[in-house]
C-alpha cells in the first residue's frame, strides 16, 4: 500500500453513536404521519441514507417541498434531542496519531449542514477537518460514491493512500465504490453486514487493537 496520506471519515454512527437519538427522532416524526417505525426498518431503510432517500421512499405521495420540509422538522427534532454526546472511544487518539504523522483528516457526510455543525460542536470538533463533503450539496449522496471521490479531489490524494471509516451500508458502498480501503464501525450494523457491503475489516471503535495493527 502507498504511504498512507489520508482518514476519512463519516459523521453519524462513526464520530459518535448519534443512531439511538436520530431513531427516536425519526420514529417521533413518522408517528405523525401514522407510520410505525421500528429499529430493524431504521437499520435497513434509513441509517446511513440521504433525507431525499428516506423521506421519497416513505413518503412518496407527498410534494417534494413538503418531503424536505418533514425532513428539516426531524433533523431539528435531532438536534433538541442531542444535547450531549460522547465521540467514539479511541477518536481523540486517532486524530493525534494523525496530527502526528501530517496526514489530513476529511469528513463525508449525508448529514444537513445543520446537524454537522451541532455535532462536531458538541463533540469539540469545530474547524478540526481539512474538508467537509456534504452529500446533500452534491449531484449525489451516499451510496453513491461521489462524495468520497469529491473529498480526495479537494485532499489531492489518491484513493490508495487513505482510508474510510463508515458505519452504514450506504457508507460503505460509497467508499469502497471510490476505491478506498474502507474500515466498517460496529456501532448500528454487525460485523456480517458490513463485510458483505465491502468493508475490508470491522472494529469495535477507535482503540480496537485490529485497526491499531493495520495502522502499523
Amino acid at each position: 500500500m502507498p504511504d498512507l496520506k489520508a482518514l476519512l471519515f463519516d459523521l453519524d454512527g462513526t464520530l459518535s453513536d448519534t443512531d439511538p437519538v436520530h431513531f427516536e427522532a425519526m420514529k417521533a416524526t413518522f408517528a405523525e404521519e401514522g407510520i410505525g417505525l421500528t429499529e430493524h426498518d431504521f437499520r435497513i431503510h434509513i441509517s446511513g441514507h440521504s433525507n431525499a432517500d428516506i423521506f421519497a421512499r416513505y413518503f412518496p405521495h407527498m410534494p417534494l417541498v413538503q418531503q424536505r420540509a418533514f425532513a428539516d422538522a426531524k433533523e431539528a427534532a435531532f438536534r433538541r434531542l442531542a444535547t450531549t454526546l460522547a465521540p467514539t472511544p479511541g477518536l481523540d487518539r486517532l486524530l493525534s496519531w494523525a496530527d502526528a504523522r501530517g496526514l489530513k483528516v476529511g469528513l463525508v457526510t449525508n448529514a444537513p449542514s445543520l446537524n454537522v455543525d451541532h455535532m462536531l460542536g458538541a463533540l469539540g470538533l469545530t474547524s478540526r477537518f481539512d474538508t467537509i463533503v456534504y452529500g446533500e450539496l452534491l449531484p449525489r449522496a451516499k451510496p453513491d460514491p461521489l462524495p468520497y471521490l469529491e473529498a480526495l479531489s479537494r485532499l489531492n490524494c489518491r484513493a490508495a493512500e487513505a482510508i474510510a471509516f463508515e458505519d452504514s451500508v450506504p457508507g460503505v458502498i460509497a467508499a469502497k465504490g471510490a476505491g478506498l480501503y474502507v474500515v466498517g464501525l460496529l456501532s448500528a450494523q454487525s460485523r456480517d453486514v458490513l463485510e458483505a457491503a465491502g468493508a475490508d475489516m470491522a472494529v469495535t471503535d477507535f482503540s480496537d487493537a485490529a485497526l491499531w495493527r493495520r495502522l502499523r
